[in-house]
């Protein structure tokens, strides 16, 4: 009789330890499944959508673009052509909205949403406010549509900027700067709020 309890003792002991191996093996595929299903993690964009604001007085400035990185590549004069239109960022064009009139260099820009475009040289760059702000890139630029361009010195550095970057810092309560700075290239201007 003791025997044939330690025998199904035995086969007990066994099939018990059987049963959570093979639940082992259940879970471990399961989870398996579950890895290979999800999502896999996703990479950073190469040219972030972004977007810079500010508040000079009761001016809402605000700038949205795709800022590409430069990524050891020469960029302007290189990846960007000298004396071609640029909608200065990536994809879409980059577009600048204001609530109030605003003055630079010397002519008004009326409130509203524009597109915002460059033209890089070796010397000045030509600044360009575009009416058409909701397109891809540059692909329906219309000089026709400009409401407002003019010319500005760039700043060159030593110190490369990787990623480009906008911003609007205020000067006073009426009046700021707007700089764009991408590579070794830095374009700034001022900007004066017309009170109406």
């Amino acid at each position: 009789m003791k025997k044939i309890l330690v025998v199904l003792s035995i086969i007990l002991f066994a099939s018990c330890k059987q049963e959570v191996k093979e639940n082992k093996e259940e879970v471990m595929q399961e989870v398996e499944k579950v890895t290979q299903t999800a999502e896999p993690d996703k990479k950073k964009p190469l040219s972030p959508h972004t977007e810079t604001m500010a508040m000079i007085g009761d001016a809402h400035i605000h700038i949205d673009y795709s800022s590409p990185g430069v990524r050891d590549r020469m960029i302007f004069g290189g990846l960007l052509a000298y004396d071609a239109v640029w909608q200065s960022g990536a994809h879409k064009a980059t577009w600048i909205e204001t609530n109030k009139d605003l003055m630079i260099n010397g002519k008004a820009l009326p409130k509203g949403k524009y597109g915002f475009f460059t033209i890089p040289t070796k010397g000045d760059w030509t600044v360009i406010f575009n009416s058409n702000w909701d397109q891809h890139g540059k692909d329906e630029y219309d000089v026709k549509e400009d409401i407002l361009r003019f010319t500005t010195t760039p700043q060159i550095s030593e110190t490369i900027q990787e990623q480009l970057e906008y911003t609007v810092n205020k000067a006073t309560d009426s009046s700021g700067t707007i700089s764009m700075s991408w590579e070794k290239v830095t374009i700034e201007f001022p900007f004066q709020i017309i009170n109406n």
